[in-house]
Order: structure tokens, then sequence, then C-alpha cells
């Protein structure tokens, strides 16, 4: 949908009036690499694509808030003279959830109708959710001139979803949404919030994400465990370091203090992360020498580790990964996001794409009876303003 077709829509939906309506868009990620880190404090490197979701925006001079969408047919409301209150598992809990955390910084809206437009694949795993609550953010920041920078709006996204959504996620989708930058990938340290630019020089070779088309069921459930596993293994390791989180030892010393942690998964847990930690430090090594290929296996060894000591991938993911290994134009390929479904990434040669989608579907559908959808994806800004 064009942004005269979302402009139709919305005077379709809630006629004529008198304001302007303006056009806003945040977009989806994919992370390169840097899986399962962020909640542990560590490195992270994802990019913006070029899809994600749009939102089109009117004053409505009233005391009510509408909201719509054109990929659901269910719509909402809230008075702005009453609480905020959660609406079961709704996508509007979204957007509430970031106007209420503006509420909680004595920053009130006025009332405007909503319409967004998303076309990030539903339940991809590539952060529909955090581009939703970055584009609110920044649409309302810009129509009522609150005045928040960036990050200050990544923060208010974040805490919407943590504290009114119920998911405990970290950082790094809302951040890769508004901050993202075309033809650069983003190196942030979710401790510390500094990050670096860096550039993504693909001459000849282009990143696909596949699909698997499993739904995730298990994803949050098992995120949960995952975040409590760390968290017990963090206990463990402080009885050698006064540490707060995982990322705060380095490879060297979780080999010299891993003997602490007596259950044996959580041990496992940890060395992913630290391990995590350590091949995205030298994966943005071999990207400012232009070394794509060692880039690559690190993108393998990844995937390993999430398979192996993170257990988040399973067989869908699994398949995935292994026929696109099987591609001689593969330079890389792993699961990306919370796993247990949803997505994985490839850095593949430009002339082997098509090959690629071709043999990687059709492998993929022989050994699991799914079938995938292909992405060759563009990497694209973070929030902005169409019109």
């Amino acid at each position: 949908m064009n942004s005269e077709q979302l402009k139709e829509s919305f005077i379709s939906l809630y006629g004529a009036g008198e304001n302007e309506t303006h056009l806003f868009f945040s977009p989806g990620r994919v992370n390169l690499i840097g899986e399962h880190t962020d909640y542990n404090g560590g490195y992270v490197f994802p990019c913006a694509l070029s899809f994600g979701t749009y939102l089109a925006v009117r004053k409505n001079g009233e005391r009510l808030v509408r909201f719509a969408t054109t990929n659901f047919d269910h719509r909402g409301e809230v008075k702005l003279d009453e609480p905020f209150e959660k609406e079961g598992k709704s996508w509007i809990n979204y957007p509430v959830g970031v106007l209420n955390e503006f509420r909680k910084l004595a920053i009130e809206i006025e009332g405007v109708d909503l319409l967004y437009s998303g076309d990030i694949p539903n339940g991809a795993g590539l952060s529909s959710s955090a581009s939703i609550e970055m584009v609110t953010a920044f649409a309302m920041n810009e129509i009522f001139g609150f005045g928040k920078d960036r990050m200050e709006l990544v923060k208010i996204s974040q805490n919407a979803e943590n504290n009114f959504v119920g998911v405990n996620c970290g950082i790094m989708d809302q951040f890769a949404s508004g901050m993202g930058a075309a033809d650069h990938a983003l190196f942030l340290n979710c401790d510390t919030l500094d990050y670096e630019r860096v550039p993504l020089k693909l001459e000849g070779m282009k990143i696909v994400i596949a699909n698997t088309n499993k739904r995730r069921g298990l994803a949050d459930s098992k995120y949960n465990e995952r975040r409590a596993q760390c968290e017990s293994a963090v206990e463990a390791l402080r009885t050698g370091k006064n540490i707060r989180h995982l990322s705060d030892l380095n490879l060297d010393e979780f080999h010299t203090l891993s003997h602490l942690i007596t259950d044996e998964t959580e041990k496992k847990r940890a060395r992913h992360v630290i391990t995590e930690n350590d091949r995205t430090l030298r994966a943005i090594e071999a990207l400012n020498k232009g070394d794509i290929e060692f880039f690559g296996q690190l993108m393998n060894q990844s995937h390993d580790s999430l398979r192996d000591d993170y257990d988040v991938t399973g067989k869908e993911l699994d398949t995935l990964v292994e026929e696109a290994r099987k591609i001689d134009g593969t330079i890389g390929s792993r699961m990306t996001g919370a796993g247990f479904g949803g997505c994985t990434v490839s850095i593949v040669k430009e002339e082997e794409v098509a090959s690629f989608i071709r043999d990687v579907g059709s492998g993929y559908k022989k050994r699991t009876g799914l079938t995938a959808d292909f992405y060759v994806a563009e990497i694209g800004d973070g929030s902005k303003q169409i019109t």
C-alpha cells in the first residue's frame, strides 16, 4: 500500500476532516549476529529493513484516540480522560502502551485518529511490534512537539512493551527500528547503549531472509525460561566475581569461572551468551577489514551455538540453515530473532540468489512439509515522517 492509498483508506474510514493527515514510517529489523545477548547486557548487530509499519495520523479535536489497521478487522479506541487499560492480546496494546509511557512522563497527547498499515510478514520475528511502538512514539513526538530525541523514543517504546504489553524484551528491536540508517548496520552495546553505525558493504552479495512459516507458540515461554537460566548463572558466577550480568565476563574469564555454575544447562546458556559477544566483536572487526567471508563463518558459528548451547532453534530453523549451507554462494546463514520458528538470515552471492531461493525452498519443503517464504532484504532508514 503506497502513501496515497493509505490516505484514501484513512479518509474512507474516518471521513474528510479539517486537520491535515500526516504519514510516518518505522521499519522492522533483522539481527545479523549477537542473538539472545541483548537482555544479558551484551552486543548486538541489527539493521533496519525497508519494510515496516506505516501510520496515518490526524488530530480529531476530541478527547479520544481511535485505532485501526489495514491488516486486521479489529479496531479500538481509548478515552484520554480515563486510565489506559490493556485489552487482552490485541495489537492495540502496543500503541496504547506508548501513550501510557508518555502519560507517565506527564506528557499528554490530544485526540487523534490513527490508521496503521504494516508490510512486515506476520509472525516472522522481524519485530512488527517494535515498529508499531516506534512509529507511534515518533509520530506523537512530531505532531505534538514533545521534543524527545530518538533514543528517548526508543526507551519509551521498549518500556511500553515491558510494562504495558508485558513482554520482557531487551532494547534491540526498538533501537534498530528507531535508529537505523540505509546501508548501515548498528553495533550496539545493550548495557551502555553506546552504538556505532557500521557501513555494510555487500558488493555482489545480498541479505536473504527466509521465513519458516512455523507457528511460534513456544517463543514467549521459552524466552522467559532462558532469561531465568541466565540470571541463575549470574548468581552462581558472582561467587567468583562481582558481575551484574553475563556480559561483564569475557571469554577467558568465563573459562576460569565456569566451574562455579553447577547446573550443566545453565552453564551452556551462559557459554552461548559469552561466546556470542566474542563472535559479535570479531564480526565487526571482520567487516571493518572487508572480510565478509570470515563474517559469514561467524554467522554459522552463531547458529550452531544457538542450536547446541542455547537450544532455541528447532527442526525448521535448523533445516533452513542446513539447506542454505549446501549452496555454493552462501557466505553464512543463521537463525535470527527469538527462535522456535521465525526466520533465518543469510548472506548470499548475488548471482546465486535465485538458485538459493529455489533449492533451499525445495529442500525445506521436502524435509518439513512447510513452504518457506523468502525476502531479499534492503537495508533502510529508521523512523521517519513521510508527509
